[in-house]
């Protein structure tokens, strides 16, 4: 790896750079993010990065870029000037300015979309946003923008890209970790596209010059509000829920499936974990989508503690679990537990002694909380019911 390459400076600085962000997920409760030597947590609160939001928009374009470079879909990608071949990639924003009509003098309200599909005209890409749950609309500012960047670092980590990242990867591993990066960029990685039914692929400037020609001879036939090509009487079906799609919804095509088939935009989603598709980035594996991440952990197992994929085949697993070897450790005092006992909770190992004391620490402030109060029966029931449940989630 180069480093002085300005890319890489400037990912070194962006990692340590996240000192003392609050976690977003505890809300007030963590001190800021202390980075971890290996683990990808906080040492303070334990939650995981993407909880602090330590991405930037930069950031996450150089990612991108570098995810998509050397593949097919390099066009949606720009070379950085100056950058020594480094390319980012070209997202898509939308401004949308609507006059807001007053008495006194017209104001407009703006509103700025982080990402929206390319190629698509502002009235189809806006009818696309409204067919996202209103929480996963990446509005700049909103809730929705913050899951995007949350589930771009959740669901194509840099580090299943970029050995660069990678803390738990041997020196003999690399070629191993170049090769697969190489294999999915040819054989999985691809970006849905969006086009009406029937207009995906290579049939979409077609379609177009066909409506137009439509449109001047005879107006389009309405079925139950919808409309339809009542001169072929096709019907095209959402690959996932089968429901019929209306010919003027826009809807989601993947090359590496063919044009015969096509997704709801709230149904493209991976086949494994259910969330949808951030930016529309999928992995194409047995006749489905996947995220990165999952796809990822379906060739290779994923150790639970620093949460890098394993190129060793010399791993700890337990109950379903993997770990690379020198990873097997305590999760509190870094103790390495092969051939010790331990509990496991979740993906949480922990050694007797921390185990011990962990349930210790907690009872010993259950009762702190509870001792002025023992007469208070809704005091009591409060504690039970709300308190004691926000701890056993921590």
């Amino acid at each position: 790896c180069n480093l002085n390459n300005p890319i890489h400076k400037m990912s070194v600085s962006q990692q340590q750079s996240g000192r003392g962000v609050p976690c977003l997920r505890c809300r007030g409760m963590c001190t800021g993010f202390e980075p971890h030597s290996w683990r990808k947590i906080c040492k303070s609160c334990k939650c995981s990065q993407e909880d602090h939001g330590l991405s930037s928009d930069a950031e996450d374009d150089r990612k991108i870029g570098r995810l998509l470079s050397d593949s097919k879909y390099s066009t949606l990608t720009a070379r950085v000037k100056g950058g020594d071949g480094v390319r980012i990639y070209k997202r898509n924003r939308m401004i949308i300015t609507n006059p807001i009509v007053s008495r006194k003098d017209p104001t407009f309200d703006t509103i700025t979309y982080e990402w929206a599909p390319p190629g698509l005209t502002q009235k189809l890409a806006i009818q696309y946003m409204e067919l996202i749950p209103k929480d996963m609309q990446p509005v700049a500012g909103t809730e929705g923008a913050y899951y995007r960047r949350r589930q771009l670092m959740r669901q194509l980590p840099i580090y299943d890209q970029d050995s660069f990242h990678c803390r738990g990867l041997a020196d003999s591993e690399l070629k191993l970790m170049e090769d697969f990066v190489k294999k999915y960029k040819s054989d999985a990685l691809g970006v849905g596209e969006v086009a009406l039914p029937g207009q995906g692929g290579s049939a979409k400037e077609e379609g177009k010059q066909q409506n137009t020609n439509a449109a001047a001879s005879k107006p389009p036939v309405a079925t139950n509000g919808a409309l339809s090509d009542a001169s072929t009487g096709v019907e095209y079906c959402c690959e996932i829920c089968k429901e019929v799609v209306p010919a003027d919804y826009p809807v989601v095509y993947v090359d590496r499936a063919g044009y015969n088939r096509l997704w709801h935009p709230a149904c493209f989603v991976c086949y494994k974990c259910s969330e949808p598709l951030v930016d529309l980035i999928y992995f194409w594996k047995n006749g489905a989508v996947w995220c990165g991440r999952h796809y990822c952990e379906s060739i290779r197992p994923r150790c639970a503690a620093c949460d890098e994929i394993i190129f060793s085949e010399d791993y700890q697993q337990v109950e379903g679990l993997t770990w690379h070897k020198k990873h097997f450790t305590c999760l509190e005092c870094e103790t390495l537990l092969t051939g010790k006992s331990f509990s496991l909770d979740k993906t949480k190992l922990l050694c007797t002694t921390c185990n011990i004391q962990k349930h210790a620490d907690f009872w010993f402030n259950c009762k702190i909380l509870m001792n002025p109060f023992y007469n208070d029966l809704s005091y009591a029931l409060f504690f039970w019911h709300t308190i004691l449940p926000a701890f056993l989630c921590t």
